[in-house]
């Protein structure tokens, strides 16, 4: 089989990720705000840990987006140093 040529990879995408991650974190929390109600029901039948799995990824979320801020931030100060 003969070998096709290479060709240089595209350059990289960037994606609002603050914006992703921070709907995704207010989905966790909304889920959280969501079943808490019905906290008794879902214990009674071996669902109790539903609320705080969504109450620990939106915490988790919240730390996802400091370091999607602290990137966007550092990606930019990199890109203000080459121009310069």
């Amino acid at each position: 089989m003969p070998k096709t040529p290479l060709h240089p990879a595209p350059p990289a995408m960037e994606a609002n990720d603050v914006a992703i991650v921070g709907g995704g974190t207010v989905l966790w929390f909304v889920g959280f705000v969501v079943l808490l109600p019905f906290q008794h029901a879902l214990s009674a039948h071996g669902h109790g840990q539903w609320p705080w799995i969504c109450l620990s990824g939106g915490l988790l979320g919240l730390i996802g987006l400091w370091y999607c801020r602290a990137r966007r931030a550092a990606i930019q100060r990199d890109r203000a140093a080459q121009q310069a």
